[in-house]
């Protein structure tokens, strides 16, 4: 999502304090959703009396977002915008959870409801959620929560579960659990069904909007007309050509193939005199070289916008790029405030700490395909856009670039209601180049555990049918919603990051490792190798082993038997003592925590920046700092093997992750801030939550 301030003198209509809530990543799912069709009823909830239409519990822990509970965060941050006088709403995408008809109702009357009793305007730009493709196409989940806690399947016609019938629905008994359900209300809606539905949400013109345009439509202020604007907003006249390789239309180059035509929702629209609101729809799904030209409209033509972003922005929606160019030179001429938002970020997330995560976990992992290169950065800040809110990552950053050429961009992380942090950005405009930004934590969402009796009942039967995996019960004691998505992020660590993310070296030494043993390994001076030590404690040791079941993997150096390395750990052991005690700390305290412990607080910082602090426990901020310190020291990157010290395999590995931490830990300010975009400037308006600045 993006947010540009372009004023010279801003005029006396707009001089006046201007806030608009920036809300991305909602992935709307309507819990209490009613299938039109009466395919499907869901487990009726003894709080509310209706059926719940969920997904299950283990759906959720193992997915970087919620599908359930956002349903009531969403109505509590607007019950909270409300309160704060906030007339402007920007969904900047994934405002659904793949855009199917169900939801999309569901998420209708809820904005419905606000923009008739509390006079909120909505303007949406679509995610890669919300057209999963161009064109509509079969979907559904397979991890529904249907009755007594079983899992219930559910897809529309032309999955692979549900062919070979007539009519709107069916139930096929396919073997599993509960009948497969199939029904048109989870079928993935396309452009031209999420633009009907939402579109009085900013897709098409309204009359009170005192202007609108898209980058395809061929009038101006002065021959605005609200009949020539709604011409313009049909669907037919906002499609552009697309190729394999790049821009089609008047950018097509020699040798471009699989072209096709495609939908894109961008829109300017002014809601009130001197505010420009430019929402951008940063969704590139690329034609794949072997797209059936003949049939545009085929879903599998296409490849996901995911990954894509703005690195494909700049070559594959070369017509917008310019467009938006020209948009900001005439709110500048024009002494508008120019507000610009999309769903994808414009500039790194991870605070320089992109190469070495790469080294350590991969190129592929960490979603670094989702990280906007430095070209492509300074390309955007050089079509005069100097403030962009991102949504897509579900975090919580500030990123900020200047370059030469005296241009500068701000990118602000909005984070994500559906996960940890939860929480929306507030944007107050001030004068003409101030520009307040607040995050408002959704800690209190009422009814936020009103589906934990399906949960429950879900728990129960995996204890039943001795599932493999069990997500931990405890989640049901959350009492709030932000407890609870710490929860989640827990969960999330343990169950989908740790065994997905992490090389089964590394993990295995996480696993068996506490703190106490990671100061005493980062002043370990021992010769033995990695190699040697395995053989030495009998297959006991982590380094490799790589077991399936992580609970059975430890380090016990007493075990070790070796008249050197006992030495060694000996003299480490006194060393690290008294390093403890320099720092007003002891070996016991860092024995309180484990490698889980720190991979928590490892995802909690990437996720929410700053705004974890207060989630990681006090007295290990101070021994984090000094194991950052003491590894970075002796942190030479080289080649690791089997014949590696067993030291210093420990410290290049952890020396890294501990590295990556440091910078998680010490971005630039996002949690309350003001950007002056006269001098590219920050001020950080909260400097007291500043708790790891001495990590460094």
């Amino acid at each position: 999502m993006a947010v540009m301030i372009a004023c010279g003198v801003c005029t006396s209509a707009v001089a006046k304090e201007m806030k608009v809530a920036f809300m991305p990543d909602i992935h709307f799912h309507d819990v209490y959703g009613s299938f039109e069709d009466g395919s499907y009823q869901g487990p009726k909830n003894s709080k509310s009396g209706k059926n719940a239409t969920i997904r299950s519990m283990y759906a959720q822990l193992t997915s970087t977002r919620l599908f359930n509970e956002n349903y009531f965060a969403l109505i509590a941050a607007l019950d909270d915008a409300v309160a704060r006088g906030v007339k402007y709403v920007a969904l900047p995408g994934d405002f659904s959870d793949d855009g199917q008809p169900v939801n999309i109702r569901g998420l209708q009357k809820i904005l419905e409801r606000y923009n008739k009793e509390h006079g909120i305007e909505f303007f949406a730009a679509p995610g890669n959620h919300d057209p999963v493709r161009p064109f509509g196409r079969p979907g559904g989940k397979s991890d529904f929560l249907g009755e007594d806690g079983k899992t219930q399947r559910i897809f529309s016609k032309g999955a692979k579960e549900c062919l070979g019938y007539d009519g709107v629905s069916t139930v096929i008994d396919a073997g599993y659990e509960l009948p497969t359900v199939c029904s048109e209300e989870i079928r993935e809606l396309g452009y031209e069904g999420l633009m009907s539905s939402l579109a009085d949400y900013g897709f098409s013109p309204q009359k009170s909007n005192v202007y609108w345009e898209t980058p395809y439509s061929d009038y101006n202020q002065k021959s605005y007309s609200f009949a020539n604007a709604s011409k313009a907003a049909d669907y037919q006249k906002r499609q552009y050509e697309i190729c394999n390789q790049g821009t089609g239309g008047e950018y097509k180059k020699e040798g471009y193939t699989s072209c096709m035509n495609v939908p894109d929702t961008s829109y300017l629209v002014e809601p009130t005199p001197g505010l420009w609101l430019l929402a951008i729809d940063a969704n590139v799904y690329v034609p794949k070289a072997n797209a059936d030209t003949s049939n545009p409209e085929a879903g599998d033509n296409y490849s996901g916008s995911g990954n894509a972003g703005y690195n494909k922005m700049l070559t594959h929606k070369q017509q917008v790029i310019d467009w938006m160019r020209d948009v900001v030179k005439r709110a500048e001429d024009q002494d508008k405030i120019l507000v610009t938002f999309s769903h994808f970020p414009m500039t790194e997330f991870y605070n320089g700490a992109a190469e070495t995560i790469a080294d350590i976990f991969g190129q592929g992992s960490f979603q670094l395909k989702r990280l906007p290169r430095e070209d492509v950065s300074k390309a955007l800040a050089q079509t005069g856009i100097k403030l962009h809110v991102g949504g897509h990552m579900h975090f919580n950053d500030t990123g900020v670039k200047h370059y030469d050429d005296n241009t500068f961009l701000f990118n602000v992380q909005a984070p994500s209601m559906a996960a940890y942090v939860p929480a929306y950005k507030l944007l107050t405009f001030k004068g003409k180049q101030q520009v307040e930004v607040e995050t408002v934590i959704l800690d209190e969402v009422p009814r936020f555990n009103e589906l934990f009796e399906h949960y429950a009942k879900e728990w129960d039967h995996l204890k039943e049918i001795d599932a493999d995996e069990m997500w931990n019960k405890e989640v049901l004691s959350a009492k709030n919603y932000y407890e609870f998505t710490n929860w989640h992020i827990t969960e999330l660590t343990r169950m989908r990051f740790l065994p997905e993310d992490w090389p089964c070296d590394l993990k295995q030494m996480l696993f068996a490792l506490d703190g106490k043993s990671m100061l005493i390994l980062s002043l370990l001076d021992s010769s033995i190798s990695n190699e040697q030590i395995a053989t030495l404690t009998k297959g006991q040791q982590v380094i490799e082993i790589c077991q399936q079941n992580e609970g059975e993997t430890y380090f016990t150096p007493e075990k070790i038997n070796d008249p050197e390395f006992t030495k060694a750990w000996q003299q480490a052991s006194l060393k690290a003592s008294e390093l403890a005690k320099q720092s007003n700390l002891t070996l016991d305290d860092f024995a309180r925590w484990n490698g889980f412990d720190f991979a928590v607080d490892f995802y909690r910082l990437r996720n929410a920046d700053e705004l974890a602090f207060k989630d990681i426990e006090k007295q290990r901020i101070p021994q984090y700092s000094l194991l950052a310190q003491t590894l970075a020291k002796d942190l030479r990157p080289k080649p690791i093997d089997a014949s590696s010290a067993f030291g210093e395999v420990f410290k290049q590995r952890f020396g890294s992750l501990f590295g990556i931490l440091t910078k998680f830990a010490n971005g630039n300010a996002s949690r309350h801030f003001m950007i002056d975009l006269e001098k590219g400037e920050l001020i950080d308006l909260a400097p007291e939550l500043k708790r790891l600045d001495s990590i460094n």
